[in-house]
């Protein structure tokens, strides 16, 4: 959604770096997030660091990570329902965030949230957050969408050659929470990491999360710890082997620019990208990420079963399952009798 207020700022380039820092500092040991009902925090607690060893191969979880405006949807999720009842022009309105966004070097995910409500206050219009839920179901999501969490689900469990396979889908993104737990895939998440805000009954809704491009890393690095309560720090220290997902154990879906801080952390700690574009369109920005080793595959956004997208992903789990059966086989050969 955000490509529009954030191309060509030149966040992309800096995730790198931003990483290496996050993954740097001190994090504590999680347990493994339960999956929530409509929420975007999970009951995730620490555990004592007097844990007791596994008594068995437990780095079996899988997680595919997506973007949604553009990975999932062909639209940002505010030009379905929200801009039109207000008679916004969706390009008109994009433009003018990134007009008052340079003019006064705010953050441009902040100024749409921002401009968003003071335009619905000028047109007198009243939006709560039961509103902008509402507005999810109108939300267009690419061809496939509504099956394909099923249908990969089933794949894993035909391909998977250890017992215990678990498959997580995660959303990390700009756009807001309040839209997306309309929408009729929400239920296949096991969390939702996205912008959000805080509404009061008398005053207009202020900023209560923002996820900027690479500000998305950090929800990477809760999935990979099992940090998914996001009222605790990532900042203590967990070594590798007590992390409960892998990076290699994850895929990252996204469309563009506003996705490679996310596909660059992913690559570079030993995770798995794939950049989709909309189908009979220009595969030229993923093209790009392909050849800059962004990525390791790309493909139309078409999710249905059979289609290069479901195929492509399909071979990355291929390796993911391979690979976990792989050190199974040698950790229970280093703790046999």
């Amino acid at each position: 959604m955000v490509e529009r207020v954030t191309r060509g700022q030149g966040a992309g380039e800096r995730a790198p770096e931003q990483a290496e820092r996050v993954s740097a500092v001190r994090e504590p040991q999680p347990v493994k997030a339960a999956r929530p009902a409509k929420t975007v925090r999970s009951p995730a607690k620490a555990v004592s660091r007097a844990a007791p060893a596994a008594s068995a191969f437990d780095k079996k979880t899988i997680a595919l990570v997506y973007d949604f405006d553009g990975t999932l949807s062909p639209r940002p999720m505010q030009e379905y329902s929200f801009l039109p009842q207000l008679g916004l022009d969706p390009k008109e309105f994009w433009a003018e965030c990134a007009k008052v966004a340079r003019e006064h070097e705010a953050d441009p995910l902040i100024t749409y949230m921002h401009l968003m409500y003071r335009k619905a206050r000028e047109k007198n219009l009243r939006i709560d957050r039961k509103d902008l839920v509402a507005q999810g179901a109108a939300v267009e999501l690419y061809p496939g969408v509504k099956e394909w969490f099923d249908a990969i689900g089933e794949y894993v469990k035909i391909r998977a050659e250890s017992s215990g396979i678990t498959l997580r889908h995660y959303l990390v993104s700009s756009g807001l929470a309040e839209i997306i737990e309309g929408t009729a895939i929400r239920r296949h998440f096991t969390n939702v990491f996205a912008s959000e805000y805080w509404f009061d009954a008398y005053e207009t809704p202020f900023p209560k999360r923002v996820i900027t491009d690479t500000g998305k890393t950090q929800y990477l690095f809760r999935i990979n710890k099992g940090i998914e309560d996001l009222g605790q720090s990532i900042n203590d220290h967990m070594p590798e082997s007590e992390r409960p997902i892998p990076f290699s154990n994850m895929i990252y879906f996204g469309d563009g620019d506003t996705d490679v801080p996310s596909m660059a952390l992913m690559r570079k700690s030993g995770g798995h990208a794939i950049a989709v574009h909309s189908p009979g369109e220009s595969a030229k920005k993923c093209q790009e990420l392909f050849r800059a080793g962004r990525v390791d595959f790309f493909a139309p956004a078409d999710y249905s079963r059979g289609s290069e997208l479901f195929r492509r992903t399909c071979l990355l789990l291929d390796r993911m399952l391979g690979d976990i059966r792989v050190k199974e086989e040698a950790w229970e050969m280093g703790h046999g009798p």
